[in-house]
């Protein structure tokens, strides 16, 4: 999904600093919703998350793929993008992630488990 005809604010509201809430569908349960930074590639539709290799959320969306909702929120402006995450290992993958990070948000820490929970977004929802 090409997302940049969603506009310029929009663009720019993905681009912010804010703090995202990641919730992943777990099978008659309720969702596991978790903080996170996430960073969105426009023209391809894919968000990214850095994390963990034995986080909770990496290990359910490694399990067999996930529906995910990414959410950011500013006063009342927000925007949802949902879509399937897979957990991706490749270091040339989790070495463009970890600079997506740090253009929005700053260095991550150090982390040789650290994985890359990648989302093609299907659907975009908000008022941005």
């Amino acid at each position: 999904m090409n997302l940049v005809e969603q506009g310029a604010a929009f663009a720019a509201f993905w681009q912010e600093r804010h703090l995202c809430t990641l919730s992943t569908a777990r099978s008659g349960e309720p969702p596991h919703a978790v903080p996170v930074g996430a960073t969105l590639d426009l023209e391809t539709g894919v968000a990214r998350v850095i994390t963990s290799g034995t986080s909770y959320k990496a290990r359910l969306i490694a399990a067999d793929g996930a529906l995910v909702a990414l959410c950011q929120v500013d006063g009342r402006r927000w925007s949802t993008l949902e879509g399937r995450a897979v957990v991706r290992t490749e270091p040339e993958q989790v070495a463009d992630a970890e600079r997506r990070y740090t253009a929005r948000y700053k260095p991550p820490r150090p982390n040789p488990a650290r994985v890359v929970v990648e989302i093609q977004v299907t659907r975009v929802l908000g008022n941005v």
